[in-house]
């Protein structure tokens, strides 16, 4: 059984990474970088998750909810980005768990990314879903609630959900984007991030004046009795939520082959997308709480879906045209997200197929494009499944747990490293090791615990399925082995 902890030197993966024709183009430089971070950072987290997580768990302190979350990928984002610039090879967490943990755990966090990336585009296909229903509705148009909703969803009017089918549509039009080409799919994830960046700091603008100081009282509403609602379970609970909010700023790491400049541009892209993020995070929800009394948001709410749409039409008279103006940058907004997602699970997976551990169609590169495009299709499908019959509130924790076990791993694996390979050049280096991994580790495993025991079933599920692939397929197919 040792053998499922053999390694892959630093040295051999990046000599991999410029041989062979299974070689990634590198068209990004440090400021796409930060883009592409903050493209898929701020999305469904901000501008969905954030009321959930108000309205049922921490009500106006989601403000400290996003603090937790923020810290938590502060120390993880300062290990991601010593491993990004030491080994600037795609496959993100994967390709660094390989070289310090060995091939069975870096198995286990390529399959859990799985829960991050996949599924992560699918929640936010949904929630593109939710807000396009919002804006036809300003014209006197609405999708029937059967065909933009899970079978597992019921109307207030008795409704059952069949197929969420404008879920599919989304995630088919970004699919064809990213089998284009990454620098293509560069430029227009650069356009929209600064449209919706734009757009969330004239919401903060404009709905500052009409904050009401009483909706923020009780700041930390008492706790019901019940873990996770309210109280400061329900802070830990909501941090964990509004965690998916933080999820993007890693998947600038899985481009790290096609960065320019990686040892440069993988530190500023990482750490650079989560400080922006972080303030204007903490700002918004701030104003939002403000505008609309957290108790709208909660489940069976009338803001429970596209919350942000809601509270302008409601709390805020005589802006109706922000309320559409702002649905279309979000729908901009979440397509961006969906792209990054989209595209950091190809190349997770592109890493995984060249070291045998998946099947050779995960890497295989078109002929011109140089994108990963079997392996883009074949996603479709899968991520597909989720978003259009599972809800998205079941698939967004998974995302989050799925993200926090893999961020409890990369601060793991600096520790590791700075043992075993601690001659090993460090372009960019975590400060005060291991202080800062064990924080993380604390930090993201407290998160975890407060996402409760039905999404830690589902993640030892998902892992199991995962065992059986490697053991079934994996382990005799590996290249390492051969």
């Amino acid at each position: 059984m040792s053998d499922i902890f053999r390694k892959k030197s630093v040295s051999l993966l990046i000599d991999e990474s410029h041989s062979g024709e299974h070689t990634l183009k590198r068209s990004l430089g440090s400021l796409a970088l930060v883009a592409l971070g903050i493209g898929a950072i701020i999305g469904a987290g901000l501008f969905v998750r954030t009321a959930a997580a108000a309205g049922s768990h921490a009500g106006p302190a989601v403000i400290i909810s996003f603090l937790i979350a923020g810290l938590g990928c502060a120390f993880a984002g300062l290990c991601y980005a010593e491993f990004a610039a030491m080994i600037p090879v795609a496959g993100s967490a994967y390709t660094y768990s390989y070289a310090t943990l060995g091939e069975f755990v870096a198995w286990i966090i390529g399959w859990d990314l799985v829960l991050e990336y996949s599924l992560g585009a699918a929640t936010v296909a949904i929630a593109w879903s939710e807000y396009l229903n919002n804006l036809l509705g300003n014209f006197g148009m609405h999708i029937p609630y059967e065909y933009c909703h899970s079978p597992f969803q019921t109307g207030a009017d008795g409704v059952h959900g069949l197929i969420n089918l404008p879920a599919l549509f989304i995630l088919l039009i970004i699919s064809l984007v990213l089998m284009r080409g990454t620098q293509e799919s560069a430029v227009v994830n650069g356009i929209i991030v600064i449209i919706k960046v734009a757009i969330v700091l004239l919401f903060i603008a404009l709905g500052w004046k009409f904050i009401r100081p009483e909706n923020h009282v009780p700041f930390i509403p008492e706790n019901t009795g019940k873990f996770g609602e309210f109280g400061w379970t329900g802070i830990l609970k909501g941090a964990g939520i509004v965690f998916f909010a933080f999820i993007g700023f890693d998947a600038v790491s899985t481009a790290a082959q096609e960065a320019k400049e990686p040892q440069k541009g993988m530190p500023i892209g990482i750490l650079g997308s989560l400080v922006v993020c972080t303030f204007l995070y903490v700002v918004f929800s701030y104003v939002l709480t403000g505008v609309a009394n957290y108790k709208d948001f909660g489940v069976g709410g009338a803001g429970h879906e596209a919350s942000v749409a809601y509270a302008i039409t409601t709390y805020m008279p005589g802006y109706s045209w922000l309320s559409i103006m702002i649905t279309v940058a979000i729908l901009a907004g979440f397509s961006s997200v969906i792209l990054v997602m989209l595209l950091g699970q190809s190349r997770v997976f592109f890493s995984m197929s060249k070291d045998g551990l998946l099947p050779a169609v995960f890497s295989d590169l078109h002929p011109k494009f140089k994108t990963p495009f079997k392996s883009n299709a074949l996603l479709f499908l899968f991520v597909s499944v989720f978003a259009a019959f599972v809800p998205g509130d079941t698939v967004g924790d998974m995302t989050s747990i799925g993200t926090l076990f893999a961020f409890v791993l990369v601060c793991a694996g600096i520790i590791i490293m700075r043992n075993t390979d601690p001659d090993t050049p460090r372009p960019f280096k975590t400060p005060l090791v291991p202080f800062v991994p064990i924080l993380g580790i604390l930090v993201c495993a407290a998160m975890i615990y407060g996402l409760g025991k039905e999404n830690w079933i589902r993640l030892f599920v998902w892992l199991g399925i995962g065992l059986v692939v490697y053991f079934g397929y994996s382990v005799k197919n590996s290249k390492l082995n051969k």
